[in-house]
């Protein structure tokens, strides 16, 4: 379960969006900066009288001591079960009167949080957000009942082909890396997490230094450098992580799990692209041409269209903290399994060889460039989501005034070059259901 209820300076950003069939829309970014040095971007929005705030502090499952797995997890769901003097229920009965949005989510490599309010309630909000994020009680009761509800949530998964096929998979990929590990974490390791535990990550994880805030709505610069001020000031100046090393993807091998199913999923797992890495956009447009863009691609139609081999067939570049890699993912009958896996590889092996021509490339640069303010514009909630997600990736606050000039720089040379060195690799495979030999 994951039920989980996110003086300024003058740098501004205008920020010309193009949406499909929609005028330009100017979008201003400002880098604020509360009483004690925390920052945040901030973009001002009036359309509607609502307040969205998101943030996110580096330290997810990864940061879970190996005999403890699904500590992080867990104390994010008992962020909005009572904090400072308020108990569990007085305390969501007075969120609840704001009439504020509240959620907390452990993922590998963070915990983040959202809060969307009216605006008129955002200093009151605002107090709350700060003592779940500083306060947290950690009574007894939700610690029980919410360790509880995670494990009935693990036990009803254990019969989940695809859940169980996922962690051996994972296992495979990562070894005895942190990210083998479930962020749930096990009933066994799930039983030896106390109260103490969840004190000491929360102390050594909630820290000024280690947070990325976006923060969108009708207040103005000032408002929300106090907001900012009231909700991370009183934290620790600095967070206290554990090392975490990289880790390359163990690529190569075939994983698979046997079960009667209606179809058989399968995975394919290349080397990636690092987010910050120079060949990141030619990897990013590659991946559109291979299985990106739904109807379009090299993959969709030749495994759907030419064939009909399966309904969908998707490539996706996987970006996390200490690992990167590209995944193929399908779903077919089980007569048809190893013709739609053959049919994969065969046209991956022909884009490493051969490369993707120039129409490709265009259509795949207007498409990436188009898309972007629909994906991640559609609502203040998603534009501080956005603001959030740049910060992590170390992006500076003109990425996105920049990203189509790099974009369209990309030349047909380099994206074919990183075509043969990422599709020149064997995968992993993971094949789960009926297969037929």
């Amino acid at each position: 379960m994951n039920r989980i209820r996110l003086r300024a300076s003058a740098l501004l950003l205008f920020v010309w969006l193009l949406p499909f069939g929609s005028p330009a829309r100017a979008v201003e970014i400002q880098d604020i900066m509360s009483p004690k040095g925390v920052h945040a971007w901030f973009v001002e929005d009036k359309t509607v009288p609502v307040l969205a705030i998101r943030f996110a502090f580096k330290g997810g499952a990864v940061q879970d001591p190996a005999d403890k797995a699904g500590l992080i997890n867990l104390m994010s769901g008992l962020l909005d079960e009572g904090a400072g003097t308020l108990e569990s229920q007085a305390w969501q009965e007075k969120l609840d009167s704001l009439g504020a949005d509240l959620s907390f989510a452990a993922g590998e490599d963070n915990i983040s949080g959202a809060m969307k309010v009216l605006a008129e309630n955002a200093d009151k909000a605002a107090a709350m957000l700060a003592l779940a994020l500083q306060k947290p009680r950690f009574d007894q009761e939700p610690l029980n009942r919410v360790r509880d509800q995670i494990i009935v949530g693990i036990k009803a998964a254990e019969r989940d082909p695809m859940t169980i096929a996922q962690k051996k998979f994972a296992v495979e990929l990562y070894g005895r890396h942190p990210y083998a590990r479930p962020i749930e974490g096990t009933p066994e390791s799930l039983k030896t997490i106390g109260r103490a535990d969840l004190q000491a990550a929360h102390s050594r994880l909630f820290a000024r230094d280690n947070v990325k805030i976006g923060i969108v709505g009708a207040i103005t610069k000032e408002q929300a450098a106090a907001l900012i001020g009231k909700i991370f000031d009183a934290l620790p100046a600095k967070a206290e992580l554990r090392p975490v090393p990289p880790v390359r993807p163990h690529l190569g091998g075939l994983t698979t799990v046997h079960y009667t199913m209606p179809q058989t999923a399968i995975n394919l797992v290349y080397p990636g692209v690092a987010r910050k890495d120079k060949d990141y956009y030619a990897a990013y447009l590659l991946n559109y041409v291979l299985g990106g863009s739904g109807l379009t691609s090299r993959l969709f139609t030749e495994v759907r269209e030419k064939r009909g081999l399966a309904y969908s067939v998707r490539s996706s570049l996987v970006n996390r903290d200490y690992s990167d890699s590209l995944v193929i993912s399908t779903g077919t009958r089980a007569p048809s399994a190893r013709q739609s896996l053959e049919t994969i590889r065969t046209e991956v092996k022909k884009i490493a060889e051969n490369g993707i021509n120039e129409p490709e490339l265009q259509q795949a640069k207007s498409y990436v460039i188009g898309a972007y303010a629909v994906q991640n514009m559609g609502s203040s909630g998603a534009i501080a989501a956005t603001l959030v997600g740049l910060q992590e990736w170390d992006l500076p606050i003109d990425y996105i005034q920049k990203r189509e000039a790099e974009i369209n720089a990309v030349s047909l040379d380099e994206v074919n070059a990183v075509a043969k060195k990422l599709f020149t690799v064997e995968p992993a495979i993971l094949m789960v259901g009926p297969i037929k030999d």
